[in-house]
């Protein structure tokens, strides 16, 4: 089976430019998108052969996930189930036969107020952190689970190309990057790294500025995780940098049915 996940950075800009093409183009058995920006009827996008799952923010204009899905869930669940969490249309559960499916857009801590502090939304951010570790591990306890997504942290300093003048910034503090730490060590793999340890220079977001994306000067913080108990099941893992559209591309994982 064939998982695709893409942050697409607002979906009526991409469905502008490609992303018909290249959602062909991927064939997935899963494709899984976040910030979409939408609202309930905004958009009529159906692929023959998918069905697919919406999850809105209340805020207009604002974060977002969906998922096209050519298998029939079992059921889907929309949010945490945690009324403070559940506001931003951030997270997709589908339930498959022998695995859950979770498709999160974690909370961006967002920039300091003063030059110097920590990220504004840090603190917000640890307590989804640790609610949806503990959602994580709670469908764990039931089937195994894959989760993917903008997580919106660099793991590593191999995951992007500038550590040192992004230390404490959004996305790589050293909270945030613990707290990755922390679920990986709760039971969780992720693929990318399963397959390529010490690749460098692989990334899956670029800013906009000073040419980035041409440069490579980015972060990787799209990831597939997977239930230890499936990486032998894994057979690959790739970040499909060359495909435009977002300031984001597509990640993927393959695993066996």
């Amino acid at each position: 089976m064939k998982f695709i996940s893409w942050n697409v950075n607002g979906l009526r800009a991409v469905v502008g430019k490609n992303f018909s093409e290249v959602f062909e183009n991927l064939d997935a058995d899963f494709f899984c998108l976040q910030e979409t920006k939408l609202q309930a009827g905004q958009i009529d996008l159906e692929f023959l052969g998918y069905y697919s799952y919406w999850n809105y923010a209340e805020k207009k204009g604002y974060s977002g996930t969906a998922i096209y899905t050519k298998h029939v869930p079992l059921s889907v669940t929309y949010g945490l189930g945690i009324e403070e969490h559940d506001h931003e249309g951030r997270v997709i559960t589908l339930e498959m036969e022998d695995f859950y499916l979770v498709n999160v857009y974690t909370p961006n801590s967002q920039s300091a107020e003063v030059k110097g502090d920590l990220p504004k939304r840090l603190p917000y951010r640890m307590e989804w952190e640790d609610a949806f570790r503990q959602y994580l591990l709670a469908l764990d306890a039931r089937k195994p689970v894959i989760v993917c997504g903008d997580m919106n942290v660099a793991h590593e300093e191999i995951d992007l190309k500038n550590p040192k003048t992004n230390h404490l910034n959004a996305g790589f503090t050293d909270q945030e990057r613990e707290k990755m730490t922390t679920l990986l060590a709760a039971g969780f793999t992720d693929t990318f790294r399963h397959f390529y340890p010490k690749l460098e220079n692989q990334y899956s977001w670029w800013s906009y500025r000073m040419g980035a994306r041409a440069k490579n000067i980015g972060w990787r913080i799209d990831y597939f995780l997977v239930s230890n108990r499936l990486v032998d099941r894994l057979e690959s893992a790739t970040i499909h940098s060359s495909i435009m559209g977002s300031d984001h591309c597509p990640v993927e994982a393959v695993i066996r049915g």
